[in-house]
């Protein structure tokens, strides 16, 4: 199809009482297809309903242009019915008329006879007749809005432009009348515009989704294709396999840029004082076991020992909030799964390579691999039996959830699964989850297992959903858990600054490794701030190189490793190039050929040895190698042959990776 609406590189701004201007809108680029149904969804002030008044012609963009057909839009037309909020009805006349009065103004060229059928029609579809004769000022609000609607629907406009149309009905005539509306869109290939509050709606009417981001400067963050056959019918609708994931990604889109307007509302003029060239800092993390440094940073007062004097800690469900915000630049800093700064380096986030760097390695450990309890019933305790287990139940869906395709529980679980013959693509199917939902999936029965940090294997382990197969003591005893993640930008704008919040956290990383401690950090991660969960479930004492045991109660838990000898939170190059080689092996990013200027960009040793150094902490290191449970050695010196000598593997590519040149951000 051809495009029937073009909505090209808009913005709107209005002047201010007073002088000053406010940019509703910028850089909005937009193409409907005749007979397409979009809805407009972001909350209340992004410039959704000012979208719908320039496509319509009630306004006019500040810079771009609107075309119908190819026409530049300059003015309202009778080609575009617009259904106001407010209904927008002559109070004089009746329902019968007011509807009369838009199919006679444009259907001029119908006999009379046929114009009034029309409008008859539209007044039983909206289940009015017994109100034909009535002005509306004996109309209820719901009432006064399917009036509205008739009208609009009755003319048959080329473009129908709805601004919540449905808010104020009722759940039955809502219902009815959505179903009417789809019906006579799909009949008469009208094409519509729609703006809605309503998740579920937006589902059940569009072809695609348009989501806006806050404004000032509002601009379209995302659009999701609903893939979901016509007709629709709403029962039919709630169950079709994609319902739940597109409802899924409005809500987190929706919850994101609340969140985002909170994090910019506490926004202040970026301070500098005691030398720092930043002393207000937004720093993001997840509800984990492993969050522990940052809660006890802001707790014991380790940022403002440092000079941060106004750090706030941003608590994500997922980590897929936590990329959000670091690509956003609304997260000065984040805790990070150990793979994450290389895939955003590298392009793993839509391709788009946004160089990332850590300069330090907050925990250790701290991961394991849960199945679903029937597994244990059934005597799968290694993975070899789990894959005689697989090879006999083909004919059936495998899922294993991971909290992030970058992670080091992702990369876990598929060199685990990989060196046992089972392929993680092929085989089962690896889903994303986000690690608070991991038990509640598992006991529903919806996945098989999952690979995630403490405290959500001990929980299922003592809840009796799932065991714990293996710790990550058995498969890679001493792994990178957590790391410090910034933007490069950020790092070369505010170096003094990131000095500090390196030191911070290597002094809180200390005060976590002391057993002494352990009870008091078990009270401050329950709290509902922080991983908000009952005390049983925390576990951060002296594993004494415990490993796990199958034995019931199943209860071994992945034991974290806060801070130790040889440097353990020293950024690893040789741990980075081995999380480069795991990326591009299963087809998330290409292997770099420039792969020692990337790891090299994105460790900050020089950051560490300066925090450490000035803390008297002993910095001694002796590069140790990577020992995995099958024995494979890593050479780190020839990445590209080791990845090419691993049996399981997707077809890879090498590349280039051109990073931009690290310039100061402007604040």
């Amino acid at each position: 199809m051809s495009v029937f609406v073009a909505v090209d590189q808009i913005d709107k701004v209005f002047n201010l009482t007073g002088g000053g201007q406010y940019i509703a809108l910028k850089g909005i680029d937009l193409q409907i297809k005749k007979g397409e149904f979009v809805s407009l969804i972001g909350h209340s002030g992004c410039g959704k309903s000012t979208l719908l008044n320039m496509i319509a012609g009630l306004d006019l963009p500040t810079e771009g242009l609107v075309t119908l057909e190819g026409k530049r839009i300059t003015k309202p037309g009778p080609d575009r019915m617009v259904v106001f909020q407010n209904y927008s009805l002559l109070p004089w006349r009746t329902v019968r008329e007011n509807i009369a009065l838009a199919v006679d103004s444009v259907m001029t060229d119908l006999p009379a006879g046929e114009r009034r059928a029309i409008v008859e029609k539209h007044i039983d579809m909206v289940g009015l007749r017994p109100h034909a004769e009535k002005p509306p000022t004996m109309l209820s609000g719901g009432q006064k809005q399917r009036v509205a609607i008739a009208r609009a629907l009755a003319i048959r406009p080329k473009l129908l432009l709805l601004d919540e149309p449905f808010g104020a009905l009722d759940a039955l005539t809502r219902g009815n009348l959505q179903e009417q509306l789809m019906q006579i869109c799909e009949e008469n290939e009208v094409t519509a515009v729609m703006v809605t509050h309503d998740v579920d709606e937006a589902v059940l009417l569009s072809d695609r989704i348009v989501m806006l981001t806050n404004g000032p400067e509002s601009k379209i963050g995302n659009i999701l294709e609903v893939d979901i056959p016509r007709p629709r019918k709403r029962m039919e609708v709630v169950e079709h396999p994609s319902y739940y994931s597109l409802r899924s990604e409005m809500i987190y889109f929706l919850n994101q840029q609340k969140r985002i307007k909170k994090i910019r509302a506490r926004k202040t003029t970026i301070v500098s004082k005691h030398g720092l060239e930043k002393v207000n800092l937004e720093i993001g993390f997840v509800p984990l076991t492993a969050c522990a440094p940052l809660a006890i940073a802001k707790e014991k007062g380790f940022f403002a020992k440092h000079g941060l004097d106004d750090v706030n800690l941003v608590r994500e469900t997922s980590w897929r909030g936590i990329v959000d915000g670091i690509n956003g630049g609304y997260l000065d800093a984040a805790q990070m799964p150990s793979g994450m700064p290389m895939w955003l380096t590298l392009g793993g986030n839509d391709n788009q390579p946004l160089p990332v760097v850590t300069s330090l390695t907050m925990t250790r450990n701290g991961n394991a691999i849960t199945l679903a309890k029937r597994f244990y019933d059934q005597g799968i305790q290694t993975v070899a039996e789990f894959k005689q287990y697989l090879k006999s139940t083909r004919t059936q869906r495998h899922i294993m959830g991971v909290v992030h395709p970058s992670s080091m529980h992702s990369l876990l679980l598929r060199y685990w699964l990989a060196a046992g013959g089972v392929d993680p693509d092929a085989d089962v199917d690896i889903k994303t989850i986000p690690p608070a939902q991991m038990v509640a999936d598992l006991q529903a029965g919806s996945i098989d297992g999952y690979c995630v940090g403490e405290p959500w294997n001990y929980r299922a382990a003592s809840e009796g959903s799932g065991f714990t197969i293996a710790t990550d003591l058995e498969v890679w005893l001493g792994h990178p858990g957590k790391v410090l993640g910034v933007r490069e930008d950020w790092a070369t704008a505010y170096p003094n600054t990131n000095i500090a919040l390196t030191k911070a956290l290597l002094e809180a990383c200390y005060y976590c490794s002391r057993p002494e401690n352990g009870e008091e950090i078990r009270q401050i991660l329950v709290r509902r701030e922080y991983v908000s969960t009952d005390m049983e479930y925390i576990q951060i004492e002296d594993p004494n190189n415990a490993t796990c045991d199958l034995e019931h109660p199943m209860r071994e838990y992945a034991h974290h490793q806060f801070y130790g000898e040889s440097a353990i939170n020293r950024p690893s190059r040789t741990e980075q190039i081995w999380i480069m080689t795991q990326l591009a092996r299963w087809g998330e990013v290409p292997f770099p050929r420039n792969w020692v200027e990337i790891v090299e960009r994105i460790c900050r040793v020089g950051v560490f040895s300066t925090a450490a150094r000035e803390l008297g902490m002993d910095i001694n290191y002796t590069r140790q190698p990577i020992k995995l449970f099958d024995g494979t050695n890593f050479n780190a010196d020839d990445p590209i042959t080791y990845l090419n000598n691993l049996k399981i593997k997707r077809d890879f590519s090498i590349a280039e990776v051109i990073l931009d040149t690290p310039v100061r951000r402007v604040a």
